[in-house]
């Protein structure tokens, strides 16, 4: 299905992280050797942890618990499993201003965007890519500051100045999935899903919220985005 000239597929089932990726490399080389057009895959994979090019070898707490792969991408430690939509975005991004911080901007600003059709409101936080909800249901932190958590990570690669890898959107996953990690480095905030806000969504209901918000996000590409 194109969408804005990108071609867009939902793999059923649980995606082999491995072969996925091969297939996201060889897709990323194809765009840029002008035999393929850009692709934004939506898929869920099996439960397993990510390390990303910053990953600490102190935030894998639980080592033994699920699969760990070495990844290419920017970040640290974060986990996959059911009831995350994961989206892998292959876009060329010298062709949509060679800006690799706007293109981050882009992508939390499209999460952000696709919650706000569910009623959450999704922020960014200087230093911590991703997008976050304040949580007014539970305690202040210690220091008096309101709670948040994280809902989605982004981790990008670019060769070539195509991307692959892209995001992560918690729908229904198992939070205690995430305990074997620091997810992103992080230890002081926590992590959240849809339905653990309270809101019944379904997969099919977060891809079509992330196909109409696609376009406008990336029109945030160039010095507005820059700027913002």
């Amino acid at each position: 299905m194109p969408i804005d000239g990108v071609e867009w597929q939902v793999l059923p089932g649980l995606a082999p992280y491995a072969e996925t990726l091969a297939a996201m490399e060889e897709r990323a080389a194809a765009i840029r050797a002008g035999t393929a057009p850009e692709a934004v895959w939506l898929l869920e994979h099996p439960p397993l942890y990510t390390a990303g090019t910053s990953a600490r070898a102190e935030d894998l707490m639980q080592p033994d618990r699920f699969p760990v792969h070495a990844t290419g991408r920017g970040g640290q430690y974060t986990y996959h499993g059911p009831g995350q939509r994961v989206v892998y975005t292959m876009l060329d991004v010298a062709a949509r201003g060679q800006d690799v911080r706007c293109f981050v901007r882009a992508l939390e600003h499209w999460v952000i965007a696709a919650l706000a059709e569910f009623g959450v409101r999704g922020e960014i936080r200087p230093g911590r890519v991703g997008v976050w909800v304040l949580r007014p249901d539970k305690a202040p932190a210690p220091d008096g500051t309101p709670r948040e958590d994280k809902i989605a990570a982004i981790g990008i690669k670019l060769r070539r100045w195509v991307s692959f890898h892209g995001i992560s959107i918690n729908v229904e996953p198992e939070l205690d999935h995430f305990a074997g990690i620091v997810p992103c480095g992080i230890r002081d905030h926590g992590v959240t899903s849809l339905v653990d806000l309270g809101l019944p969504v379904t997969m099919a209901d977060l891809d079509a919220a992330l196909m109409r918000t696609f376009a406008p996000a990336m029109a945030r590409l160039g010095s507005s985005c820059a700027a913002s």
